[in-house]
């Protein structure tokens, strides 16, 4: 089990320095994460996919340190002009799009298992994804255009 949870600590690493600090620095929120997986270490055993309930772990620890709220529209769209590259276009998405985002792409998960990390619909999922998708594609078209005025 230890080997098995040491293999997927870069991949919670990689998942928290992309969702942004939140106020918790990654290395943090992973330490948090591990810590609270060894205190509920038999919910792992009985969880068929290690991975999946680490992340589910991760995600609530962000969430709580963050002060995330229910809302995914939370985070104002910057102004424009100030992205300048898909980073920090990624990192402009309000938190929970950022979320469902980053564990599609970043993660390779499926939206089903996106839906049981993050405790909501497969629908919601979607949703969000798809809007995450649109303010990506609309921050990167205003990135282009003011690098096309310089």
């Amino acid at each position: 089990m230890r080997q098995r949870i040491a293999e997927l600590i870069p991949r919670l690493r990689r998942y928290a320095r992309a969702l942004g600090n939140g106020g918790t620095a990654p290395d943090e929120l992973v330490r948090r994460t591990l810590e609270r997986a060894s205190r509920e270490i038999r919910l792992a055993l009985t969880n068929a996919d290690l991975r999946l309930w680490l992340f589910s772990l991760l995600h609530e620890t962000y969430v709580q340190s963050a002060g995330v709220q229910d809302a995914d529209e939370l985070q104002p769209r910057p102004p424009p002009g100030t992205v300048r590259n898909a980073e920090q276009a990624i990192a402009a998405l309000p938190p929970l799009q950022r979320a469902v985002f980053l564990l599609v792409t970043l993660e390779d998960m499926s939206y089903e298992q996106v839906a049981k990390v993050l405790s909501i619909p497969v629908d919601t999922v979607m949703s969000r994804l798809s809007r995450a998708r649109e303010t990506l594609r609309l921050l990167l078209i205003d990135a282009a255009r003011v690098r096309a005025v310089k």
